[in-house]
């Protein structure tokens, strides 16, 4: 990750600083690491602190649409519909994510860990 830094990146992410968002993509961090301290991706982050923007530059430069939270536990489609942002969402699935037939919410970490049947 020489050149940026993905903690940087991924608050950059959530708090909507495009700029220094795509200072840290350019420089070629990861869009897809989930660093083991936020156990998120910055994609799912983005989306769920409703920074559209942000969510579609990460889309547009690479971030998988696939690639879900385990510490949110919910996949970035499920994140844009309880975020409500409909165009993250419907571009998600413009590039082969899966709409969930059924609203139903992955256990997260956290109830994994206290409920073992949970997952």
């Amino acid at each position: 990750m020489s050149g940026g830094n993905w903690k940087e990146m991924f608050n950059a992410g959530c708090e909507g600083d495009l700029d220094l968002l795509r200072y840290h993509v350019l420089a070629g961090v990861d869009v897809n690491y989930a660093h083991p301290e936020f156990l998120s991706t910055p994609l799912v982050a983005a989306i769920l602190a409703r920074q559209e923007q942000a969510a579609l530059y990460l889309i547009e430069h690479g971030a998988s649409v696939d690639l879900g939270s385990e510490f949110d536990g919910v996949t970035p489609v499920q994140a844009a519909r309880k975020a409500g942002l409909v165009r993250v969402e419907d571009k998600l699935c413009e590039l082969g994510a899966q709409r969930p037939a059924v609203e139903r919410r992955p256990a997260s970490w956290l109830r994994r860990l206290f409920e073992p049947s949970a997952a």
